[in-house]
C-alpha cells in the first residue's frame, strides 16, 4: 500500500509539521516485510517563500501562495502510483482564501483521500465554512481528534456522522526520567511549572503571571518556563509586542527570578525531555475555541499533571481525573489549583499517573495502526473518486508571476512611465496613470499572494498620488524625473483611474493607515465625480465607487453618485447605438472593455435590470467585433474602428486587453454564466501570443511586457502600463480560476474586483 501525505512537514516550524512527520513514522512499516508493507511520500507546503532543507521522504513541495504549484502537486502524485492521500487541514496553511486553493487539488486527485481535520471552527465565516464543507464532500473519511468535533460538523457542517472518524492526537512513544532531565536542565531544586506552544495573545501566560505572587512566596523554588518562538504571523504583523508585554508585567510583579522565556522551536527529543521535567504543565488559552491540542496531547502522554483552561480539547482530554480545570482569565483560581497540588505531593503524584496511564492508550503506535485500519477498510470497498473536468482557464499555463519588472521601473517617488526595452526610461518621468495602476496591482497582489514586495511598493505609489492632488480635489498627472509638475490638472481618464485604485484601496486597505490615507484623497476628489464628461474617466470613477460601495454599501450619497454616473454612460449608449451598432460613441477606440465593465459592476450594486441590460448588449457586441475568430483581436490604435468604416488592426496595446479581461470576469460574477470565463482566459492569451501577429508580449527574461505591436511587429519597450495591465490580468485569471473551482459552491456576495 503506498501513501501520499499532504501537509506541513520538518524542518519548517510548525506543530501540523511535526504531526504529519509522527503519523508517516507511525503508518510506514520496514520495506522488508513481505506483507501489508506501507510506503509513502509527503508533499510538503512551503511557508510562502521559504524552503526548508526536507529529509528524503519529501518528494514535492508546494508554495503556500502559489496556485499553480496545487496543480503540479496533484500532477505528480497522480501519476506516483500512490492508492490513497491523507491530507492535513488547517486553515492557515493552505493559500488563497481561506486555504481555498487545497480545492483544485482534491478536485483533481484521481484515487481516494481520507482528511485530518486540526481546526474547526464554532462560528465560521460563509467563506471557512464553504471550503471546509467542500473538503468533507469529497473526502472518503474525515478524521478528528475530538467528540467535540463530531459534534461540530455534524450540527454545523451538515457532515454525515457515518463519514467521521475518530483518532486521538497521537503522542510520540518517548520517555525520560524526571530526575535525570531536570539534572540535565539544571533544574534538580525547582518545581518546574511549564507551557509550551507558539505564543501569540491567545495563549493567556498573562495569567500564569498574574497567578504566580501567592505561589511563589509560599514556594520560592516555583519556577514557570514558556518555551516556544512567537508565532511568525504575529512576528510579521506585531513583532515581539506580546513577548515584550510579558516582561514588564514580570517586572512588575518581581518575578524575574520565576519566569523563564525559552524563545526556541526545540526538536521532539528536547520537548519531551522538558515535559518529563515538569512538575505541572500549563495551558491558560484565553477561549474555549480550541478543538485540537497537540501540546495537551504531548503533556498527558508523558504524564504531566495539566492545569488547563475550559477549552474543548481541554475539558475532553482532562476529564474523569486526568486534569485540573480553572476558569479562563483567572489567575485567582489558577493560584488556588497550583497551591494545593504543591502543598499535597499525593495529589500531584495521582494526577500524574492518571495522565500517564491514559497517555499510553495514545502513543503513536496505536494512533498511526487505526489510520492504516482506516485506509484499507477504504480500499477494500474499491471506492470510486470522481474527477473533476479540466477547466477553461489553465493556470499552468501562466508564467511565475513576478514584480520583478515592476520593482526594476520604481524609485522612492513612484513607477517610472516608460522604457527603453527592459531598462527605465527616466527622460520620461511618471504619470498618474500608471502609479494608480500600480497601487491597485499591488493591493491585488498582497490580497491574493501574500507578496510582501507588493505591501512594500504600495505605500510610494499612494505617496505619489496625494502629492499630485490639488487643493480642488483634481490631480496632476505627469511629473518630470526631478520632480517638477509638467501640467497643472491631468485628464479625465486619469482621474477616474485613480479613484479606481483609492476605491480598491478602500475596499482591501492592508492596514488602517493605508487606508485612512486612501480615505482622505478618495474623498476630498469626490466633489468633481459630477463634473466628469469624459465617458472612460465616467467609467473607471464607477468602478472606483463600485469598490467603495462593497464596504460602505450604506453610504446613500455615494450609492447616487453611481446612479447619476451610470446614467451618464445609458444616456451616451442610447444616443449613439442602433440595430447593428450597440456602443456608446460613433467609434470603438481605446480601453473599450472599460464601459461594459463600468455598468456591470453597477447593475450589481444598484440590482437594476436597465443597466445589466446594456452593460450586457455592449459587451456582447464588443466581442462580436473582436473574438469572432477565436482569439483577441483588439481594435489598433492608428485609426480606431469608425462606424460604417473599416477597423484599424495595428497598435494594439495591453491595456484594450486587460479592459477586456475585466469585463469577462465581471460578467460571469454577475451571470454565473462559466463561457465569460473562456472569454476570459482568450483574452489573457493575447498577451501570450494569440493574437493576430502570434507573437507573445510577455518577456520570460525581464518578467516585462512589451508595449504592443504595431505593423513593423512588437514594440519591445516594457513602460509601465503594458506591464501592469499584464500583471493586473495575471491575478484576475488566478482569481477567475479560484471562482470557477468554487462554481458548485452555493454563492454569497463577496468584495469582488
Amino acid at each position: 500500500m503506498k501513501l501520499a501525505y499532504i501537509g506541513t512537514y520538518p524542518p519548517r516550524e510548525c506543530g501540523i509539521g511535526t504531526f504529519t512527520m509522527n503519523l508517516y513514522k507511525s503508518m510506514i512499516t520496514d520495506e522488508n516485510q513481505t506483507t501489508d508493507t506501507v510506503e509513502g511520500f509527503v508533499v510538503a507546503l512551503n511557508d510562502h517563500e521559504q524552503t526548508f532543507a526536507y529529509p528524503d521522504e519529501v518528494k514535492h513541495t508546494i508554495r503556500q501562495e502559489h496556485q499553480r504549484d496545487y496543480l503540479k502537486a496533484v500532477k505528480f502524485i497522480n501519476l506516483s502510483g500512490a492508492d490513497m492521500c491523507i491530507l492535513e487541514h488547517e486553515f492557515g496553511i493552505y493559500g488563497g482564501q481561506n486555504g481555498i486553493y487545497i480545492l483544485p487539488l482534491i478536485y483533481r486527485l484521481e484515487i481516494p483521500f481520507i482528511v485530518t481535520l486540526h481546526t474547526i471552527v464554532k462560528t465560521p465565516s460563509y467563506n471557512e465554512k464553504a471550503v471546509l464543507q467542500e473538503i468533507c464532500k469529497m473526502a472518503h473519511k474525515v478524521v478528528v481528534m475530538s467528540h467535540k468535533a463530531i459534534e461540530f460538523l455534524t450540527s454545523i457542517y451538515n457532515v454525515d456522522k457515518d463519514k467521521i472518524a475518530f483518532i486521538e492526537h497521537g503522542v510520540p512513544d518517548l520517555n525520560f526520567n524526571q530526575e535525570q532531565s531536570k539534572k540535565e536542565f539544571k533544574l534538580e531544586n525547582r518545581k518546574l511549572l511549564l507551557t509550551f506552544g507558539i505564543i501569540s495573545r491567545n495563549k493567556g501566560i498573562e495569567t500564569v503571571i498574574k497567578a504566580l505572587p501567592r505561589v511563589v512566596e509560599k514556594h520560592p523554588e516555583v519556577l514557570y518556563m514558556v518555551l516556544g518562538k512567537t508565532h511568525p504571523n504575529v512576528l510579521r504583523h506585531s513583532g515581539e509586542e506580546y513577548r515584550n508585554f510579558l516582561h514588564r508585567l514580570i517586572k512588575s510583579l518581581n518575578l524575574d527570578d520565576h519566569v523563564f522565556f525559552m524563545n526556541e522551536f526545540v526538536n521532539q527529543k528536547e520537548l519531551f525531555k522538558y515535559l518529563s521535567a515538569s512538575d505541572i504543565y500549563i495551558t491558560p488559552y484565553l477561549n474555549e475555541a480550541q478543538i485540537t491540542s497537540g501540546t495537551l496531547s504531548y503533556a498527558i502522554g508523558v504524564g504531566s499533571a495539566v492545569v488547563s483552561t475550559p477549552y474543548w480539547h481541554a475539558s475532553e482530554l482532562l476529564a474523569d481525573g486526568r486534569g485540573r480545570l480553572f476558569d479562563f482569565n483567572d489567575s485567582a483560581g489558577l493560584s488556588n489549583i497550583l497551591m494545593e497540588l504543591l502543598d499535597n505531593p499525593d495529589v500531584l503524584k495521582d494526577l500524574q499517573k492518571r495522565a500517564f496511564d491514559y497517555g499510553k492508550t495514545i502513543k503513536w503506535p496505536n494512533s498511526g495502526a487505526k489510520y492504516v485500519g482506516l485506509i484499507k477498510q477504504i480500499l477494500a470497498t474499491n471506492p470510486k473518486v470522481q474527477v473533476k473536468k479540466e477547466t477553461s482557464i489553465d493556470p499552468l499555463l501562466l508564467p511565475p508571476f513576478s514584480l520583478n519588472h515592476i520593482k526594476r521601473l520604481t524609485d522612492d517617488t513612484g513607477i517610472i512611465q516608460h522604457a527603453k526595452f527592459g531598462i527605465p526610461n527616466l527622460k520620461e518621468g511618471y504619470c498618474l496613470d500608471d502609479n494608480a495602476r500600480a497601487l491597485l496591482m499591488v493591493l491585488m497582489a498582497y490580497r491574493q499572494k501574500k507578496d510582501k514586495l507588493a505591501l512594500d511598493l504600495a505605500p510610494i505609489y499612494l505617496s505619489y498620488i496625494h502629492y499630485m492632488q490639488n487643493k480642488d480635489g483634481t490631480f496632476r498627472n505627469f511629473l518630470s524625473f526631478n520632480r517638477n509638475f509638467l501640467d497643472k490638472v491631468g485628464s479625465e481618464d486619469s482621474f477616474g483611474r485613480t479613484i479606481w485604485a483609492l476605491g480598491y484601496l478602500l475596499a482591501n486597505a492592508p492596514n488602517d493607515a493605508y487606508y485612512q490615507t486612501g480615505k482622505v484623497v478618495f474623498f476630498d476628489a469626490s466633489p468633481n465625480f459630477e463634473k466628469l464628461q469624459s465617458i472612460r474617466g465616467i467609467a473607471n470613477t464607477m468602478l472606483g465607487i463600485s469598490h467603495y460601495l462593497r464596504s460602505n454599501p450604506s453610504d446613500d450619497a455615494m450609492t447616487e453618485r453611481l446612479r447619476n454616473l451610470a446614467g451618464k454612460l445609458i444616456k451616451q449608449y442610447e444616443v449613439n447605438s442602433s440595430a447593428d451598432w450597440k456602443w456608446f460613441e460613433q467609434m470603438l477606440a481605446y480601453d473599450n472593455g472599460i464601459l461594459p465593465l463600468a455598468l456591470l459592476h453597477a447593475a450589481k450594486i444598484l440590482n437594476d435590470e436597465k443597466i445589466k441590460e446594456i452593460a450586457l448588449e455592449s459587451m456582447n457586441f464588443l466581442t462580436e467585433t473582436t473574438l469572432k475568430d477565436g482569439y483577441l483581436s483588439i481594435i489598433g490604435n492608428e485609426e480606431w474602428y469608425r462606424k460604417g468604416e473599416e477597423r484599424s488592426i495595428f497598435a494594439q496595446q495591453p491595456l484594450d486587453a486587460l479592459a477586456m479581461v475585466l469585463m469577462y470576469r465581471q460578467a460571469f460574477l454577475l451571470t454565473r454564466d462559466k463561457e465569460y470565463l473562456a472569454k476570459l482566459f482568450s483574452c489573457f492569451l493575447w498577451f501570450m501570443g494569440e493574437n493576430d501577429l502570434r507573437m507573445s508580449l510577455f518577456d520570460f527574461e525581464t518578467k516585462g511586457c512589451c508595449d504592443g505591436f504595431e505593423r513593423y511587429g512588437v514594440n519591445r519597450n516594457q513602460g509601465a502600463e503594458s506591464s501592469l495591465a499584464y500583471l493586473i490580468s495575471h491575478l484576475i485569471v488566478l482569481k477567475a480560476f479560484e471562482e470557477l473551482e468554487q462554481q458548485d459552491i452555493p454563492q454569497q456576495q463577496t468584495i469582488q474586483f
